[in-house]
């Protein structure tokens, strides 16, 4: 297993992986999209991320697409002035270019709008949110297939190498990238992408996929780990899965807390998602008891589906990651 071992480090008790960047990365962390309808407000969601640090997590993950980076700038803010944490490095923070922004000239720009928004000075890792470019200026969400245009890869992973030598981040990777993507990334990249952060679960299980890139020395980090129920993506196959349910029943552990720990032992980090503070810290407890054999031969059973549905660019997603089933 390549994890380093629970370090006593300032990530407290959630186990570390380094980076080919040679920073450390938390093995779990805090994702912040919103699925909620309505969403939370400004305040309440200021309230989740001081909660979610005075729990233990010291990794968030948003985006310019979330809403969520000027809410965690505060919470960041907050915590730093009540002391919970002594200093920014305590924490590690992932934002991402969204499509609109992945174009040669937008991208420097863009990450600063994440820093202004966040009230930081540089981003842990910075990440391209997908393989696709659409026109500047086209947010509407979910995405419209005439605003796709090619990405420019070469440029833009240009910009991002410059974000990381500029010193506004200090790591940087892909998202949603398929092995394909990635090689093509690869054959052009000075710098290569530390991170390539996809739906993975016991359900979606991406093995081709993790192979791949851990022969090409980049981490893998899951989002959806639990099956990410939201209105365009997401499915109740794990929380539902009578195969976990019965693993979890034998352990005393919860569905969830099954799910998170056969990704641990992928080697792959995972960004969990509850605004609950009880399920925070139980999605945090899966370090000190272990999956058997036959449990893992059980999870290898398990019918496998991603769980990206829809029309426009999800179905122009779904292609580009089909490859890997």
């Amino acid at each position: 297993m390549s994890h380093s071992s629970s370090s006593s480090s300032n990530m407290g008790s959630i186990p570390e992986v380094v980076l080919s960047s040679g920073h450390k990365f938390p093995v779990i962390g805090m994702g912040t999209a919103q699925s909620q309808v309505p969403p939370p407000s400004h305040q309440q969601l200021v309230s989740v991320f001081i909660t979610a640090i005075e729990v233990g997590y010291r990794h968030f993950d948003t985006a310019p697409l979330y809403e969520t980076e000027a809410p965690l700038g505060e919470a960041i803010a907050e915590v730093l002035h009540r002391g919970l944490i002594k200093n920014r490095d305590e924490l590690f923070i992932t934002s991402k270019l969204w499509s609109s922004d992945a174009h040669p000239g937008l991208v420097v720009p863009a990450l600063k709008n994440s820093l202004k928004r966040l009230g930081l000075e540089y981003l842990d890792l910075y990440l391209v949110h997908c393989p696709l470019s659409i026109k500047p200026g086209a947010n509407a969400f979910p995405l419209k297939k005439e605003d796709l245009v090619p990405m420019d890869l070469k440029s833009v992973w240009e910009a991002m190498e410059e974000c990381q030598n500029l010193g506004l981040a200090k790591s940087i990777g892909v998202s949603n990238f398929s092995s394909k993507k990635i090689e093509e990334l690869l054959s052009i990249a000075k710098i290569p992408p530390a991170v390539n952060q996809v739906e993975l679960n016991p359900g979606w299980q991406q093995k081709k996929l993790r192979d791949f890139c851990k022969e090409k020395g980049i981490h893998v980090s899951a989002w959806g780990p639990l099956g990410a129920k939201g209105t365009y993506w997401g499915s109740s196959a794990i929380m539902d899965s009578p195969i976990l349910k019965e693993i979890a029943e034998s352990k005393g552990k919860t569905v969830a807390q099954v799910s998170l720990r056969w990704i641990y032992d992928q080697g792959v980090s995972m960004l969990v998602k509850s605004f609950n503070k009880e399920r925070m810290t139980q999605n945090l407890q899966i370090f000190d008891w272990e999956l058997t054999k036959e449990d893992y031969n059980k999870i290898d059973q398990m019918p496998q589906s991603s769980g990206i549905r829809g029309e426009g660019l999800f179905k122009t997603m779904v292609e580009f990651l089909d490859e890997e089933a």
